[in-house]
């Protein structure tokens, strides 16, 4: 979505339709998985959108330019001023400085965070000419901010998506309905949860080109998404604003950027000329034509009297008719979001699972009205909240889930990290203040119920000697490998006295003292746990270690130290 800049200048008729053509057939070819919904728009499945916009948008799908590169491929640079005639395309070709680097600083920050998405920083640089004709053409300071911020139309539903206001104006200024804001043109419930801090001044701005450049580049990334995949490319640019017109036009600079550009200073980038809600798209607007001279009224003669037909009188002129009484405009009918009085749990089981595991439950909710109605098509934002690595599938700590027609919206499923303990999973109304709900998740340590060694070997040795084996074991959870189970083994006295032996076999530390107690021992990703060299005393008889870990499993090893035999000649 993107504002009106300067005039509506149209480029030739035959290179946008031969260029819309090529890329709109292109697209249907390699878009498998794209639909139709009832309004005529494109959709791309079912995935859930952390976007609160609730179209599956990160800008509302709004206004953007339509304007399409020239035909001629562009030039990787500028001709030099050789008196030779600069080749066709350079100047769409080419970037703001500022513009650029953000893109490329942007590339490179999410091959480091999402290596697998494979973003192109020409993707970027595609879409932030259809928003913003790349920040009005570069018209930004030193940090990249815009001189002014660049504003959509307001999405009141008069030609574009009707979004009340989520932030109170404290983004786009209009606390009565959203606008697309920036360079990228993010709606502000989206850029809430998907801004970024690109260029490290501590803020996340959305009318700074590097907070906003990366900021797009996560939002394209989501659902583990691989860009170098033509449908999966597809299916994220649909997601950012879900048209086919506007998935040829971003597919159209892609592949022109691709061919080459090259950098040009800022402010003077080169400006679109037309937009999405242009009327009639390609045809310029025809001349008017000169104002017609107003004909004389005609004049009413008198009837005479005696004229048959009137009864020998003259006719009245007519009385004028009473000034009609304007009606009153229509009230607006209320949107469902606006119905909602308060959100109830929908049968949101408890929520526990060891680090680095899915969830197998997912928070589920219902929208109702006072009257315990469910209220379908209303936006409903999952956060994570607290100290925790955990995510939504696919990364975020957001997620936007529209409700269906039995009120009900589930958010996607939660996957722990490694920091174990309890997080919070809020769900809220986004557009309506009403009490949110609160659920605890519960991350911890991975655990184990049953431990195995993965040898028969006896293990014995002589006094003063060195076992030949060491011990290894594997840990296993609901008959699964349990991988990072905390651990700890000790020589203890006896079967039933668990405390530590101050004879028999021992461990060495880094210095050789002799250590009967080891801590601090995890499994391996195989669930393996190997145990370093035991050496004896000279103490003969039976010995037991014991393995314990976390969830309970037990093993005890037994730990044999003899005299060596001799046989007599």
């Amino acid at each position: 979505m993107a504002a009106h800049f300067g005039s509506r200048l149209r480029r030739g008729a035959t290179t946008t339709a031969v260029a819309a053509a090529a890329v709109a057939a292109l697209a249907a070819s390699q878009a498998p998985g794209v639909t139709t919904d009832d309004q005529g728009r494109q959709t791309t499945g079912s995935e859930a959108t952390p976007d609160g916009n609730g179209d599956g948008s990160a800008t509302g799908n709004g206004r953007y330019y339509t304007d399409l590169p020239p035909l001629d491929s562009p030039t990787a640079s500028p001709s030099p001023g050789t008196g030779s005639t600069t080749p066709a395309g350079t100047a769409e070709a080419g970037i703001p400085a500022t513009v650029l680097d953000a893109y490329k600083k942007a590339e490179t920050a999410l091959r480091s965070s999402k290596p697998g998405c494979n973003l192109p920083w020409q993707l970027l640089a595609a879409i932030g000419k259809v928003e913003s004709g790349q920040a009005r053409g570069g018209r930004v300071d030193a940090n990249g901010t815009t001189y002014s911020k660049i504003l959509g139309p307001k999405l009141d539903g008069n030609g574009f998506a009707l979004i009340a206001d989520t932030d109170n104006g404290a983004y786009d200024g209009d606390s009565a309905y959203d606008r697309a804001v920036g360079p990228m043109q993010f709606i502000p419930s989206t850029w809430e949860w998907a801004g970024r801090d690109g260029n490290g001044d501590g803020a996340k701005n959305p009318n700074n080109i590097y907070d906003a450049a990366l900021a797009a580049g996560h939002y394209l990334c989501r659902f583990d998404r691989d860009l170098s995949v033509q449908s999966e490319l597809n299916k994220a640019i649909l997601g950012y604003n879900n048209s086919q017109e506007y998935l040829n036009t971003v597919l159209s600079w892609l592949e022109y950027y691709r061919k080459g550009t090259h950098e040009v200073p800022d402010g003077t980038g080169t400006l679109p000329s037309h937009s999405n809600d242009d009327g009639q798209g390609a045809s310029p607007a025809p001349s008017p034509s000169p104002p017609k001279t107003p004909k004389p009224p005609k004049t009413t003669k008198p009837t005479k009297p005696g004229t048959p037909g009137d009864g020998g009188s003259t006719s009245p002129s007519p009385s004028p008719p009473p000034p009609s009484t304007p009606k009153p405009p229509s009230p607006t009918p209320p949107t469902p979001t606006d119905t909602v009085d308060h959100l109830e749990d929908a049968g949101t089981a408890k929520l526990t699972a060891t680090a680095g595991d899915t969830f197998d439950q997912k928070v589920a909710v219902r929208t109702e009205t006072k009257a315990g109605k469910a209220v379908a098509k209303v936006r409903v934002r999952f956060t994570i909240v607290g100290d925790t690595d955990a995510t939504f599938t696919g990364g975020e700590t957001v997620a936007t889930i529209v409700t269906n027609s039995a009120g009900k919206a589930t958010a996607p499923a939660l996957v722990a990290g490694q920091k174990t303990g309890d997080f919070t999973v809020r769900a809220t109304v986004v557009g309506r203040s009403v009490a949110g709900l609160d659920y605890t998740a519960t991350v911890t340590e991975p655990q184990a119920d049953a431990l195995a060694r993965t040898s028969a070997t006896e293990l014995t040795c002589v006094p003063g000697g060195e076992f030949a084996d060491q011990v290894e074991v594997k840990a296993t959870y609901k008959n699964a490998v349990a991988d990072g189970v905390a651990a700890t083994a000790t020589i203890v006295k006896s079967a039933d006295d668990a405390t530590e032996n101050d004879k028999g076999p021992s461990f060495k530390d880094a210095d050789g003292k002799t250590v009967r107690t080891l801590k601090d021992l995890k499994t391996d990703a195989n669930g393996l746990l190997k145990l370093p060299k035991l050496y004896a005393d000279d103490t003969v008889g039976t010995f037991l270690l014991r393995i314990d870990t976390t969830g309970g499993a037990t093993l005890t090893v037994e730990l044999k130290v003899a005299a060596a035999t001799t046989t007599t000649p």
